[in-house]
Order: C-alpha cells, then sequence, then structure tokens
C-alpha cells in the first residue's frame, strides 16, 4: 500500500520566522489517522528565516534527525556540543534522559529542514548529538544511509531505534530500488523534484506513506533529491 500525501493537504503553521509543514499531528496541528508512522513520530518541513531560529528548550527520549536541504543549521546545547550543518548533510540528537539544545540559521539566506523525530528503541539513555557531511556524489543514483540504530550500517550516524535514515539524488529517468520487507514501513518525501513509485507521483515535499511492500521501486521524473525512513 502506498498512500500520497500532498504538501498543499498537511498540516501547519506560520510564525513569521518559521513557516513550518507537520507531515504527522504536531504542536496545534491534530489528526487522529495521522500521529505516527510505525516508530515515525514527526516528519516536519521547516522553512526558517535569516537570523532566527529556536530558542533553547528541552526534549528526552526520542531520536531528532535534521536533513538541511538549503543553507546551514547551527547547534547548540547543554552538554557543551555546537556544530554548523549545511545542505544535504545530517545532525542527529538522541534526547535520552534529557538534553536542552537550540538551532539557529544564522545565515544571511532562509535555511529549509527536514526535522525528523524517530520513538527510541528504550527510555532513559544518555543524551548524546553528532553530525556528518553526506557528499551527495555518494548517493548519485541510490539510496545511502545517513542514520542507523543497525550495527551493520557503519558508515551511518547511530540513532537508538531499529530504524534508518536514508537520502538518493537521481536524474530524471533514472530508477533505484530499495528493499523494504512486508513487516516495515517506510515514509519518503522528494526534498526537489518529482518520482513515481509504482504508478504514483510524488511531487516536491509530498510525503507518500509505505507499507506491505517487500521492494520499493522509484523511478525520478525529474532530477530529485529523496529523503526516506524505514522504520519499524
Amino acid at each position: 500500500m502506498i498512500d500520497i500525501r500532498p504538501f498543499d493537504r498537511l498540516g501547519g503553521a506560520n510564525h513569521g520566522w518559521l513557516d513550518a509543514k507537520h507531515h504527522f499531528s504536531f504542536a496545534g496541528y491534530h489528526d487522529p489517522a495521522r500521529m505516527h508512522w510505525g516508530d515515525l513520530r514527526v516528519w516536519n518541513d521547516d522553512t526558517i528565516a535569516p537570523k532566527s531560529g529556536f530558542p533553547p528548550h528541552p526534549h528526552r527520549d526520542m531520536e531528532i534527525i535534521t536533513y538541511v536541504r538549503e543553507g546551514a543549521i547551527t547547534h547548540k546545547d547543554n552538554l557543551g556540543n555546537q556544530g554548523r550543518t549545511e545542505a544535504g548533510d545530517v545532525q542527529v540528537m538522541s534526547a535520552g534522559t534529557g538534553i536542552t539544545h537550540a538551532e539557529y540559521n544564522l545565515e544571511d539566506t532562509t535555511t529549509r529542514i527536514f526535522q525528523i523525530w524517530i520513538l527510541p528503541r528504550s527510555t532513559g539513555e544518555k543524551p548524546a548529538w553528532g553530525q556528518k557531511p553526506f557528499p551527495k556524489g555518494d548517493r548519485a543514483g541510490q539510496f545511502v544511509v545517513l542514520a542507523s540504530g543497525f550495527d551493520n550500517d557503519n558508515d551511518a550516524l547511530p540513532i537508538r531505534s531499529d530504524s534508518r535514515v536514508l537520502g538518493a539524488t537521481l536524474k530524471a529517468g533514472e530508477s533505484t530500488q530499495y528493499t523494504l520487507g512486508r513487516d516495515r514501513r517506510a515514509y519518503l518525501v522528494p526534498a526537489t523534484g518529482a518520482i513515481e513509485i509504482d504508478g504514483q507521483r510524488v511531487g516536491a515535499r509530498d510525503g507518500a506513506a509505505i507499507e506491505g511492500e517487500d521492494v520499493v521501486r522509484i523511478t525520478a521524473l525529474e532530477d530529485s533529491e529523496i529523503v526516506m525512513v524505514d522504520a519499524a
């Protein structure tokens, strides 16, 4: 089953400095049919104005992955971690027993991110943060694992969940596939471009909720950059 969720039908709110669209229930947007997708709890499409951002605030017991689509985001937390993550790269925050962090767009241009929250496999772990550059050439024409809770994904950022976050770039006309398994769920969003999955078109920033598929087969209708979560 593949359920397409068009971008223009997503929930959300525009706060001026932040224009947020929510693929799942979040903050003031509540849809009982879209509370989660397996262990995937949040997928926010955030547009952040220059010289603005999220002031310090706490989290606990959640795996929070930030995929930067345009611009850059600067992180700082109460553990002493700080860093700047640029477009195409990823940061991971395992909130664990509790962490307070801020995320700012210190750039002169707009920053656009996907903010993804995944439920952890266990609670009460020590909080942690990490970031990693992922050159787009490494995922040309195929999916590359960006963050993972599986030991065999050695090059990925670690998360404490039985899930993976993957990225791919496809040229128009290129195809790729991903072995999912019928007991797993995937949620896929093209950051740019447009793709086709089993004859269904998925445009830029649309969501595709996938389950019951052994293999996910994707063809790019336009040059596309794709982010996908494979979740328990």
